[in-house]
């Protein structure tokens, strides 16, 4: 006979683990709706405080907020503030035209890292809705779990547990891996692209704020990007990260 306190458990804590991983923090609704009230009234300081506090401690944003918030810092004069907003909000709706203001705003005509190969689109679509995706997966998962409940006195071989198990590691993959590159824009003017990770190696390139890059690695002071072909290395103060 199976230890059926040993099986409840392992049951339980399946469930438990597969309900965290589906669990995803959405932004403070009530703060964002106070926050687009200011800015319908004109309120435009008040307001990017709000939209800032949901960005930074919620680490939360929406498409409309991004290209408020850019709006705002465009009309403070803060171009470089106004592009980091529209190229964070470029990772989540890959417009052309965006780029085109970015170029505005920055006096750049040739910007790297917006082109979007048909693997990035794919993995991109993926990424979209990866919180569908890992819904999807947990109600399978959910409903597997309520079988093996159901028929709990025939399930008493591990290969009964086989797609429960398949399961939770589809959902782990696809919560905890299905993300993004790390990605930053270069905000520092001018900055230095060495070969190193320090101020004796070579330099690769001298470029002006817009450049979208993905950040590889961290190290001490500098990061670790993809520029072209070719790995360099950047100081951090450079780079902000999106």
């Amino acid at each position: 006979m199976p230890n059926l306190n040993r099986i409840f458990l392992t049951k339980f804590t399946i469930f438990l683990f597969a309900f965290s991983q589906s669990f995803n923090c959405q932004a403070n609704i009530s703060k964002l709706q106070n926050a687009d009230s200011l800015f319908s009234s004109k309120n435009y300081q008040e307001a990017m405080i709000g939209y800032e506090e949901i960005l930074e401690k919620d680490e939360s944003f929406s498409s409309a907020m991004l290209l408020k918030m850019a709006f705002i810092s465009e009309g403070k004069g803060d171009f470089a503030k106004a592009s980091f907003f529209l190229t964070k909000y470029y990772d989540v709706n890959p417009n052309p035209r965006v780029i085109t203001k970015i170029k505005s705003l920055t006096q750049q005509t040739n910007l790297v890292g917006y082109d979007l190969s048909d693997r990035d689109r794919f993995f991109k679509f993926l990424t979209d809705l990866r919180e569908e995706i890992t819904a999807a997966l947990a109600l399978l998962l959910i409903i597997s779990l309520i079988l093996l409940v159901i028929f709990k006195s025939k399930a008493n071989k591990p290969k009964y547990y086989l797609p429960t198990a398949v399961l939770l590691i589809l959902v782990f993959v696809s919560n905890n891996f299905l993300v993004g590159k790390p990605r930053g824009i270069v905000t520092g003017s001018p900055t230095l692209i060495m070969d190193r990770p320090t101020a004796g190696g070579n330099l690769i390139v001298n470029v002006d704020p817009g450049h979208r890059v993905i950040i590889k690695s961290s190290k001490d002071i500098w990061y670790e990007i993809k520029w072209g072909d070719k790995i360099g290395y950047v100081k951090k103060e450079n780079i902000t990260r999106l």
